[in-house]
């Protein structure tokens, strides 16, 4: 048993499938001597060496789609694009080639990529950006979302294994923080499973990445007010678990959905529209939703505390599902 950080854990899981499988290898920028970004690569360049931990040039869509062929090619890419604003740049590659590739050849091919990107409001000002919804838009792509480092560990895992395309996000606000116990062993989190993180009965809160700690926090605050809140981890948002949602919702007949993303098209629009169209028999009240509104995530730490949500914010929406309906 060890105790490790979510980077900590990202790698070691990373270093365990290259251990396993010598068709894995790693790319991106600054991922070698230098151990990456946040040192989202440290060690793997000192074990593997330059051949399986390739330092690339500036060039995103390049890698990316060198990504896609070498999958297509037998291998098990991994490609870091290092933060997750850069993701315009390959959407061409990973969506309409990596995504796609499986339908356009009848089942045929298959694109096991994973591309890593960093993200979300912490303590490292900039590329904080969580566009995800442009990627879980497009057929044929997973997109995974740990909160802790655990799951981060055994997503991985899962996600190299995969024969799909797989965007791994890595929450910059729990990169370096809290420590968890990490079990030895092969220890796979299989992807599309939503994970029970607080039982309740009043109001289901579907949250992911670094608002679940969030919304326990909140669940501590509203249970001194009698109300219980049920707290699901989303982890992935495609594929994305709709029995153990709805299973949730026909429980306590309130939803909230809580994301860092924003709110206008955001996924936690259509985990509402799922339970609206597939669950609306369970409903007592209005979904709600609480999200970061659709402004540029300013660089100033007060004006990013305005938008971003918080466990007040979480007990505020809450507060309201259960005072209507």
């Amino acid at each position: 048993m060890a105790r490790q950080t979510m980077q900590q854990a990202v790698v070691a899981g990373i270093a365990e499938e290259m251990r396993r499988d010598a068709g894995v290898f790693i790319m991106g920028l600054d991922i070698g001597q230098f151990g990456g970004p946040l040192n989202s690569c440290k060690g793997l360049w000192e074990e593997f060496g330059a051949a399986r931990v390739i330092d690339t040039p500036i060039s995103e869509g390049g890698i990316v789609g060198a990504g896609v062929g070498a999958a297509l090619m037998g291998k098990r890419p991994i490609v870091d694009i290092m933060f997750l604003e850069y993701l315009g740049l390959v959407l061409q590659q990973l969506g309409c080639d990596g995504g796609a590739m499986h339908y356009y050849s009848d089942g045929k091919a298959r694109v096991p990529l994973v591309v890593r990107a960093k993200f979300g409001v912490g303590p490292y000002h900039g590329h904080a950006y969580d566009y995800h919804a442009w990627v879980a838009h497009l057929p044929g792509i997973k997109v995974a979302m740990p909160s802790n480092a655990r799951d981060a560990k055994g997503m991985v895992k899962a996600a190299i294994r995969d024969d799909n395309p797989v965007l791994f996000l890595e929450h910059m606000g729990l990169y370096h923080g809290t420590r968890d116990e990490i079990p030895e062993g092969d220890i796979v989190v299989p992807l599309g499973e939503a994970k029970l993180v607080r039982a309740g009965r009043d109001v289901t809160v579907v949250a992911i990445g670094a608002m679940v700690r969030r919304a326990q926090l909140a669940g501590e605050a509203l249970a001194e007010e009698g109300v219980e809140i049920e707290i699901l981890d989303l982890r992935c948002i495609v594929p994305l678990d709709k029995e153990r949602i709805l299973s949730s919702v026909a429980k306590t007949g309130r939803m909230v959905v809580v994301s860092e993303a924003m709110k206008f098209c955001g996924s936690g629009a259509e985990i509402a529209a799922m339970v609206a169209e597939e669950g609306f028999r369970f409903l007592k009240a209005p979904i709600g939703r609480v999200a970061t509104p659709n402004v540029p995530i300013p660089f100033a730490r007060n004006l990013e505390k305005m938008i971003i949500p918080d466990e007040n914010a979480i007990a505020a929406g809450v507060r309201r599902a259960m005072a209507t309906g």
